[in-house]
């Protein structure tokens, strides 16, 4: 089976990656990081799994609903931690992660 059926997937993941390493950067940059601490670090984790399992769907993984399912925890995760902030980068990264979650819910579901 062709990774072609996953391609919306894997633009939803593509982009919830890219939210989140700019929320890291950008968490990083804020006057008090130390108060950011867990959205740095559920940024980076994130942005690690949507890119693995961005990764994985192109290669035609047969791991495909294993990895979801370890997508939408992460996404969720970390949508609820940057959704707790008022900064613009943060809420982008929050439904980012939310759109992201749907769509690998629509795909185990």
């Amino acid at each position: 089976m062709s990774h072609q059926q996953y391609q919306s997937l894997i633009e939803v993941l593509h982009e919830c990656m890219e939210a989140c390493n700019h929320c890291f950067s950008s968490c990083l940059k804020e006057d008090h990081v130390k108060a950011m601490s867990e959205c740095i670090r559920k940024d980076r984790e994130c942005a690690d799994i949507c890119s693995f399992f961005e990764q994985s769907l192109t290669r035609n993984t047969p791991y495909v609903k294993e990895i979801a399912h370890l997508c939408i925890a992460a996404c969720r995760d970390c949508g609820e931690e940057c959704a707790k902030h008022d900064h613009d980068h943060c809420q982008a990264c929050s439904e980012a992660c939310r759109k992201c979650a749907d769509e690998c819910e629509k795909l185990v579901s």
